[in-house]
């Protein structure tokens, strides 16, 4: 029998919404309160391959294939209004899901309609070039769609992770299939009808939920998806590349980061104790791009940490609904469990617990997934918890001396995605720019982005960038024309 207030959801396959072929469904539970909410489909690798057959059906469908690029715009821009039309509906979703802060989670649903907005202004010029060559002949190129494409949606970011793909890759003409994550697949459900609204064509968008290696995996593998990109763990991005070499297929990876804020001490310590505050914990530091390390010069180490305390133990912990809540919880038990294994592994290396480091005593919590904002002090480059991803609300705090040994800390780490710099020396802020291995550098500013910003990040935090114009040169494969005239 279903509980009581609990709604069933489908698939989105075919421009139709479609039950798992097994008739196997699974529980999304509110991490706030521990309850379940909904029902979604738990698909299968035959339910991918359904899934592909229909977007390799579109994309060879003149209906789409030879729709004109404006055209395709139009379309983008509808569902960019749409999503804002429906903004609160979306965020509020986004909050009982995810568990997030429901302002952060109308700034996400934003930023989606922003994805879509960007690239429908792109969709008529996704052009190719003419190219002078030897002898009277026209040599030049063109810009094509590469096919069925596969996105990988995690659940940090549910529905503007799944925008930041799913928009360059329509704006090419390719067609989509979309995996989100098991524990948040019910904004991306919603995509999908608003895609369906908006005009597009029948099997140009699809949506199969389910597990990773069940649904992901045969996307990966399927020899008619011609891209796949995920956003996840490193492991999962590795695995991912594997099952895709067996038919040389691409794969955008946005992986871990272990990203440092680094104070110098003439920076504005007020600013910068904020901005990391917020870097580390908004969405309870449940972010690839989280500020979890700390590099602060020894001499303001004192009066930073003093302001970060305070900060930490002033925030709100809470359901994300309610007005007040400054951080919700974290999104499943399991993750509670990882995040506190880290902190008993960086007590056990011998550092300190400034705040935090544990669930929050008020009873009322007490079923949901909630972890106080902590902050580590007197963390060494070497500890794990220095080096590790915890992907929680969980800041380490380590000195340095000078510009040379903040670089070389701050770059002391196998992920290169994000970095910022807090600095009043606008000559020193350059030259530890152009010293630092990250894709991504905030200089006097906590992490931000817009989509016309290229994201990606170096060493195992990626392998391309997305946002941005140079975006759609994944989505798109280019062909050489040599024309004779003589």
């Amino acid at each position: 029998m279903q509980a009581e207030g609990v709604q069933t959801h489908q698939m989105f396959i075919g421009g139709k919404r479609a039950a798992s072929h097994s008739g196997r469904t699974y529980a999304v539970v509110n991490p706030a309160t521990g309850k379940a909410f909904a029902l979604v489909p738990k698909g299968d690798a035959e339910d991918a391959r359904a899934a592909v057959d229909s977007a390799k059906r579109a994309f060879q469908d003149p209906a789409w294939r030879s729709m004109d690029p404006s055209k395709r715009g139009r379309l983008l821009n509808k569902v960019s209004q749409s999503i804002r039309e429906r903004l609160g509906e979306f965020a509020q979703l986004e909050t009982t899901n995810n568990g997030k802060p429901l302002g952060q989670a109308k700034g996400d649903v934003a930023m989606a309609a922003r994805h879509f907005e960007y690239f429908a202004g792109l969709a008529d010029k996704i052009q190719g070039s003419t190219i002078p060559v030897p002898g009277n002949r026209l040599d030049y190129t063109l810009k094509e769609p590469l096919g069925v494409t596969a996105h990988i949606v995690p659940w940090n970011y549910p529905l503007v992770m799944a925008a930041r793909s799913m928009a360059p890759a329509l704006a090419a003409g390719n067609t989509v299939v979309a995996k989100p994550a098991s524990f948040t697949p019910l904004t991306l459900l919603n995509l999908a009808e608003l895609c369906k609204e908006a005009g597009f064509p029948d099997g140009v968008v699809n949506v199969v939920t389910g597990g990773g290696e069940e649904v992901g995996g045969e996307l990966a593998k399927h020899p008619d998806v011609e891209l796949t990109t995920v956003t996840g763990s490193v492991e999962t991005g590795m695995r991912i590349m594997e099952l895709a070499s067996t038919n040389l297929s691409r794969v955008i990876l946005e992986l871990g980061g272990k990203n440092p804020h680094i104070v110098f001490g003439d920076a504005n310590l007020e600013k910068a104790a904020a901005a990391v505050l917020n870097g580390i914990f908004t969405n309870a530091g449940q972010m690839c791009w989280a500020g979890s390390r700390l590099l602060v010069e020894e001499g303001v180490k004192q009066e930073v940490l003093r302001r970060l305390v305070d900060g930490a133990n002033a925030m709100k912990l809470g359901d994300g609904s309610k007005p007040d809540t400054t951080m919700g919880p974290l999104v499943a038990e399991s993750q509670r469990a990882r995040v506190a294994s880290y902190v008993e592994i960086g007590t056990a290396e011998g550092a300190a617990v400034a705040a935090g480091g544990g669930p929050p005593a008020d009873e009322a919590l007490g079923s949901g997934y909630f972890y106080r904002p902590t902050i580590l002090d007197g963390v060494a480059q070497d500890m794990r918890v220095a080096r590790e991803e915890i992907f929680g609300p969980v800041l380490t705090v380590t000195t340095f001396k000078g510009e040379d040994d903040a670089v070389a800390k701050a770059n002391d780490s196998e992920y290169g995605l994000w970095a910022g710099v807090w600095t009043g020396d606008l000559r020193k802020a350059h030259s530890v720019v152009g010293r630092l291995e990250s894709g991504i550098v905030a200089v006097n500013e906590e992490p931000i982005t817009f989509p016309q910003t290229p994201f990606g990040g170096f060493k195992k935090s990626g392998n391309s960038s997305e946002q941005g114009m140079d975006a759609v040169s994944s989505y798109v494969r280019t062909k050489n024309v040599s024309v004779n005239l003589g």
